[in-house]
């Protein structure tokens, strides 16, 4: 069809058919991709994590007698004796306002706060300085770390027993318990989890 013929053919067709054309694919396709990957999606990724992976998909979340205490994924302050500590917290563990410290190496003032925290840890284990692990006076990128290294929750054996007034191998023997090894067997390291350990040690007594 050459040219003139072409104009003819749509020489009686209003400028509005054209339009009416163009929009209702355009207008199809766009439902299609909103109902179906906005809404559809969204539903059938949300219910297939919940029957696959249930404690994560909600959150991860434990509790203690039926109650929700906290979840695994976000640490929590215990101040008491008889209680294992965490890590420090820049954010003072607060999930709405998560962050690290962003302070360099050569800051002055965070070698300072890492050297306050180192003796404030030897002086509340009993211990000497320079056996005080790294996670227990630096701070995580998140602020909200809720694990420690096997070695920082060992240094704390000896003070919780003798807060709750237990046998030091029967606290130990628990913290061996909760220790979890590597991701994968070959990703992050060995680490505890302070809130399951605490909860843990309650149901002891």
């Amino acid at each position: 069809m050459n040219t003139v013929t072409r104009l003819s053919a749509n020489a009686g067709v209003p400028a509005g058919a054209h339009a009416h054309r163009l929009w209702r694919p355009a207008l199809a396709l766009a439902l299609i991709t909103l109902l179906g990957f906005g809404f559809a999606y969204s539903v059938a990724a949300t219910l297939l994590a919940g029957a696959a992976f249930p404690a994560q998909a909600n959150g991860s979340l434990l509790r203690e007698h039926g109650q929700v205490v906290g979840s695994a994924l976000v640490a929590q302050p215990f101040a008491a004796a008889r209680y294992f500590q965490p890590r420090p917290s820049a954010a003072k563990y607060d999930p709405m306002a998560a962050a690290g410290s962003n302070q360099a190496r050569s800051n002055p003032e965070l070698v300072q706060r890492i050297e306050q925290a180192r003796s404030q840890v030897a002086a509340r284990e009993g211990v000497d300085p320079r056996q005080v692990p790294s996670d227990l006076l630096t701070q995580s990128g998140s602020g909200l770390d809720p694990d420690i290294s096997p070695a920082a929750a060992a240094l704390q054996v000896r003070r919780v027993a003798a807060a709750r007034g237990l046998p030091e191998a029967r606290v130990a023997e628990l913290v061996r318990r909760h220790v979890q090894p590597r991701q994968f067997g070959v990703l992050g390291a060995p680490r505890v989890n302070v809130l399951a350990l605490n909860l843990a040690l309650d149901g002891l007594q």
